[in-house]
């Protein structure tokens, strides 16, 4: 657990501690953000990105890149583990100049142009149903979904309604685990209650599994108590949810879902 201090008085979060849960190695982003508008910052991941364990599904698919339309990323992560595996894997990016691709949030999109990757379709709407959306007016019109072969490498659990959706319309669809979330090792629960309880005035989720892993930690289907006299921010519609079905009230929601703008929500439900 990580605490940063913020310097300036006259800011909207200024004498506010923020927790911030997601995992440490992504985390240098969120605590810029909120250390702009004031806030002091306690990074307490719940989330831990890890190799797999076996690669052979993602080496296969990869080894049959030539039998896809589309490949799509659902976030950074998925970048970063595919292209790791392709380059130990003795191949490079020119592998997909005959795929289309399609990246879920602009640091996805970011992340595939640093590979060197063209990036032919980000949707507007970061989340499964708007990446539905975007993809059959790509292709114009769902029916012609049908005739698409598509490569989804992503974390081992995950949400499963975008794939369901393209299998319903017809399209063959390969989800391939590329990396594993869990909670981190050493998360002591007995700090993270204490911590939460002297005087966290904010928690902010970015990811359901963020949600589902303080649970886990806490050995609960009911994050209010743990969570009592804390604003519950979330990143997006599908986490606010997620925290729901935990019986937590979300009070922050920003209407676009990126790390700039849940930091701003914040700073604006402060403000005053």
């Amino acid at each position: 657990m990580t605490v940063t201090q913020a310097k300036t008085t006259d800011l909207p979060l200024t004498g506010k501690t923020v927790v911030i849960t997601r995992a440490r190695s992504q985390a240098d982003e969120f605590v810029a953000e909120l250390g702009r508008y004031g806030a002091d910052v306690i990074i307490c991941p719940t989330i831990e990105i890890k190799e797999m364990e076996n690669y052979e599904r993602l080496d296969e698919a990869i080894g049959h890149l030539y039998g896809y339309d589309w490949l799509i990323f659902t976030s950074v992560n998925g970048v970063d583990h595919f292209f790791k595996r392709l380059e130990q894997q003795g191949q490079d990016t020119h592998e997909l100049d005959e795929l289309k691709v399609c990246a879920i949030g602009d640091a996805t999109a970011e992340r595939l142009r640093g590979f060197q990757v063209h990036v032919d379709l980000v949707p507007s709407t970061f989340k499964a149903e708007g990446v539905y959306a975007a993809l059959a007016v790509f292709v114009g019109g769902a029916e012609n979904l049908g005739e698409l072969n598509i490569l989804i490498p992503r974390a081992s659990v995950a949400r499963d309604f975008l794939p369901k959706a393209l299998e319903q319309a017809g399209a063959r669809v390969d989800v391939v685990p590329a990396y594993i979330t869990s909670l981190p090792d050493g998360l002591d629960k007995g700090h993270v209650a204490a911590m939460l309880s002297g005087g966290a005035d904010c928690i902010a989720f970015t990811s359901s599994s963020t949600v589902r892993n303080l649970a886990t930690l806490f050995d609960t289907h009911d994050l209010s108590e743990p969570l009592a006299k804390i604003v519950v921010a979330c990143i997006g519609d599908v986490t606010t949810n997620t925290a729901k079905e935990y019986e937590l009230s979300v009070q922050i929601q920003p209407e676009e879902f990126t790390i700039p703008s849940l930091a701003r929500a914040i700073a604006e439900y402060f403000k005053d």
